[in-house]
């Protein structure tokens, strides 16, 4: 049974913690954003912490949100940023007290670990969205999603496909996340099933190769034909290559899943992108995609 957190109420506390990356500077200007929804920010220790390119180390790192997931006064935790780090402290956090009282973790990139490990092990949902290091240039509309996502507000996405992709409708629960760190989770406990799920992926920095390579694993894995539908985000900052690879990462995913007849859609605004809108990891959602137009509505 999938388990929902309590959406916030003004007066709730949010605690931002960093279970990654250090942050180059003050977050002063999303901590007013979220006091201006009605929300008390409580900063954890890694906020301001700093270990080689950690945001403190592995065990500071791991005892910060500890804490935050252990104390029950706190509504919800924001990650400062992603980065690289999540793995290497994921194994040492304690959910027996979380697993009870259950809150929302938000963040993404380098903590689709960490929302990935909270939908396998636990059923829990979570939401992937914009993050303190990311809030002064996000769009009005992908902090709106997030706030909404937060307060319990309904939330349905529409936009226009720029690369085709191919009509249905699908209902189900989803799933996703960075792909790299999706595809590195295989065969871990924060393995996710992809059964009967709608899949989302995003992406950056990545060579078109690498893209078709973690793809055509997720298909060989089995992971890919047992979905109910895909959505593409951002595959944005490619690194170019000296010989070209010869297909876009659009191109690169679609000639990977054509064979299969669920909808697909692409270019949806997710990802390292400043209109990164906040989607919901485990809660159930239809799809409909009609030749280029696309709507993503949660029940």
């Amino acid at each position: 049974m999938i388990k929902q957190p309590a959406y916030l109420k003004k007066g709730d506390k949010i605690a931002i913690v960093c279970p990654a990356k250090k942050l180059p500077g003050s977050i002063a200007p999303a901590i007013a954003i979220l006091e201006s929804w009605g929300l008390q920010v409580v900063i954890g220790k890694t906020v301001t912490a700093e270990h080689n390119q950690f945001a403190g180390d592995d065990a500071l790192r791991a005892a910060d949100i500890q804490g935050f997931l252990d104390d029950p006064e706190i509504k919800a935790i924001i990650a400062g940023r992603g980065g690289y780090g999540t793995v290497r402290i994921i194994d040492e956090l304690n959910y027996d007290k979380f697993k009870v009282n259950p809150k929302w973790i938000i963040g993404f990139s380098d903590i689709t670990v960490l929302l990935c490990d909270l939908f396998a092990r636990l059923n829990i949902q979570s939401i992937h969205g914009q993050m303190p290091y990311t809030f002064e240039k996000a769009t009005p509309e992908s902090l709106d999603s997030l706030k909404k996502a937060l307060f319990g507000e309904a939330i349905k996405y529409e936009y226009t496909n720029s690369f085709p992709g191919r009509s249905g409708t699908a209902e189900g629960i989803l799933i996703g996340g960075n792909l790299t760190l999706m595809v590195m989770l295989e065969g871990s406990a924060s393995e996710i099933d992809y059964t009967n799920k709608i899949l989302f992926l995003e992406d950056v920095g990545e060579h078109e190769y690498s893209i078709d390579r973690m793809m055509r694993m997720l298909k060989r894995a089995g992971k890919l034909a047992k979905l109910k539908g895909l959505i593409v985000g951002a595959f944005n900052d490619v690194e170019v290559e000296s010989i070209p690879f010869g297909a876009s990462p659009e191109q690169v995913i679609w000639d990977i899943v054509k064979e299969y007849d669920y909808p697909i859609c692409f270019n949806f605004p997710v990802g390292h992108i400043d209109d990164n809108r906040a989607l919901v990891v485990g809660k159930s959602a239809k799809l409909i995609v009609k030749n280029q137009q696309a709507t993503l509505s949660f029940e």
